[in-house]
C-alpha cells in the first residue's frame, strides 16, 4: 500500500512556477489515479444504498464519467449493471429527496439513458407529496427544493414547478430579505446544502427555466438575506453555518466546501449571474473565491479544519470551482494544481485500487474507512481529477452529465444550458 507524504504540500507549492509539460504530466497523474479509484468503486457494492449522495446513483454518474473519459466497454458493462440494480429496487426507496431518496436515482437513470426507470422514479415521487411538501426538511438535500431541481433536470416542469410554490407562501422577511424555516428547530441555516441558498438555487433555476419572474424575485431576496449576513466584507465572503446556531457542540460555526460555505455560495452567485445579468453577483463570486484562497485549505491547519478530500464538504468541491474560474474567468491554474497536488498526495493505492480515507481528529482510530459514493468518497472524486485533467489538455471541459446544483461553466456572454 502507498501514501505519499502531505505535510506542508500546499505551502510548499506556493511560488513555484509550473511549466505546461510539468500541467500535462500532472494531469496524466490526476486522470491514471482516477482510473485506479474507478476500478476499486467497481469491486465494491453499495448495498442497499441508492442514493446520490453516498450510494448508487453517485456511482452511475461517476462511472458515466469515467465511461465518457476512458469509452472503456468494462466501464459501459459496470453502468449498464449498476443502473439494473438501481432500477430494480426503485419501490423500496422510502425517500423522496434529491440527495438521499427517488429523485436521485431518477436524475441518475435519466443521465444514463434508462427514461422509462427515471420517469417510474418522478411518477412516485410525485405520488408521495402530502401537503405541498415531502417531509420535516424543507431544502435543497432532503426537501423540496433538491426534488425541483431534480425534475428540472430530467425536464418534468409540473413536478419542478410543484416542488417549488410552497416557498412563496413560506418565506419569512429579514432585515436584508427574506429566508425560511427548513427544519423543525429554530435555527436558520443559510448555505446551499441545508439552507437559503439550496432554496435561491432552486427557485432562480426552476423559475428561469418556467419563465416564473415570481419564483426569481423571490430567489433575489434570498440571495439578499444571506448576503445581508457577509462577515468579510468588501473583498471576501464568509457566512456563519446558521443562527441561531444549529447544533454548536458539533457543527463549527464557518465551513469553506461546498455544503456550507463560500465554495457552495459561488456556485449559486454564478447563476444568478447567468440569470439576471448583474455583476455583483460576479463580485460576490469573486469574494467567495478569495476566501478559500486566504482561508489555508487544503493545509489541515488545526485539528477539525480541512479533514475532507470529497466532493461535499471538502478538497473535490472546491477544485469543482476552481476549474468553473479557469474555464470561465480565464484564472490561472495555481490554486486548481495545489488542489490536485493534495488528492494525489493523499490516496491510498494498492492492487485493489486507490481511495480516500477522510479524517475525524475526535474519533481514534482517526483515518476514515474509504467510502465509494459523490459526497465522501471515489464517485466525488473522480469526476472532478478527469475533469482536471480534461481542462488540462484542452479537452470537453464539461461533465458527461451536468450535476443538477452545478451551473455549466461557460465563458462570458454563453448562456449556460
Amino acid at each position: 500500500m502507498a501514501r505519499r507524504p502531505v505535510k506542508d504540500l500546499a505551502a510548499a507549492h506556493y511560488g513555484c512556477v509550473v511549466t505546461a509539460p510539468e500541467r500535462i504530466v500532472r494531469a496524466g497523474q490526476a486522470e491514471g489515479l482516477a482510473r485506479s479509484a474507478v476500478d476499486w468503486m467497481v469491486a465494491r457494492s453499495a448495498g442497499s444504498d441508492f442514493s446520490l449522495y453516498s450510494g448508487q446513483a453517485g456511482i452511475l454518474l461517476a462511472l458515466h464519467e469515467a465511461q465518457k473519459h476512458f469509452k472503456d466497454r468494462a466501464l459501459s458493462d459496470a453502468m449498464a449493471l449498476t443502473a439494473d440494480m438501481l432500477a430494480a429496487d426503485l419501490d423500496e426507496v422510502a425517500d423522496s429527496s434529491l440527495y438521499f431518496g427517488l429523485t436521485g436515482c431518477a436524475v441518475a437513470l435519466h443521465a444514463t439513458g434508462r427514461d422509462g426507470d427515471a420517469q417510474r422514479a418522478a411518477m412516485l415521487v410525485a405520488s408521495r407529496c402530502s401537503g405541498g411538501r415531502w417531509g420535516e426538511m424543507f431544502e435543497l438535500l432532503f426537501g423540496n427544493a433538491g426534488i425541483g431541481i431534480g425534475a428540472l433536470q430530467m425536464g418534468d416542469l409540473d413536478l419542478a414547478v410543484g416542488a417549488l410554490e410552497p416557498y412563496l407562501q413560506t418565506a419569512t422577511t429579514t432585515s436584508h430579505g427574506v429566508n425560511w424555516a427548513v427544519r423543525p428547530t429554530p435555527a436558520r441555516s443559510h448555505h446551499i446544502a441545508h439552507g437559503t441558498l439550496g432554496i435561491v438555487y432552486a427557485l432562480a433555476a426552476v423559475g428561469h427555466a418556467a419563465n416564473r419572474p415570481d419564483f426569481v424575485e423571490l430567489a433575489l431576496e434570498g440571495a439578499c438575506d444571506v448576503v445581508g449576513r457577509n462577515e468579510q466584507m468588501p473583498d471576501g465572503f464568509l457566512v456563519p453555518h446558521s443562527d441561531p446556531p444549529h447544533r454548536p457542540d458539533i457543527i463549527e460555526r464557518y465551513s469553506f466546501g461546498w455544503c456550507n460555505g463560500p465554495a457552495g455560495d459561488a456556485q449559486v452567485f454564478r447563476l444568478l449571474r447567468w440569470i439576471t445579468g448583474d455583476r455583483r453577483w460576479k463580485r460576490l463570486a469573486d469574494g467567495c473565491w478569495h476566501t478559500i484562497r486566504t482561508s489555508g485549505l487544503p493545509q489541515r491547519t488545526r485539528p477539525g479544519f480541512w479533514d475532507n478530500n470529497g466532493r461535499c464538504c471538502g478538497t473535490a468541491g472546491v477544485l469543482a470551482l476552481a476549474l468553473d474560474r479557469i474555464v470561465e474567468e480565464g484564472d490561472d491554474f495555481e490554486f486548481a494544481d495545489v488542489l490536485v497536488d493534495d488528492l494525489l498526495a493523499r490516496a491510498t493505492v494498492d492492487p485493489t485500487g486507490a481511495r480516500w480515507s477522510n479524517y475525524e481528529h475526535r474519533a481514534t482510530p482517526s483515518d476514515l474507512e474509504p467510502q465509494l459514493g459523490w459526497a465522501m468518497g471515489n464517485a466525488g472524486i473522480v469526476r472532478e481529477l478527469l475533469r482536471y485533467a480534461r481542462v488540462c489538455q484542452g479537452r470537453d471541459d464539461a461533465y458527461a452529465t451536468p450535476w443538477p446544483d452545478h451551473p455549466r461553466a461557460v465563458r462570458e456572454g454563453v448562456e449556460p444550458t
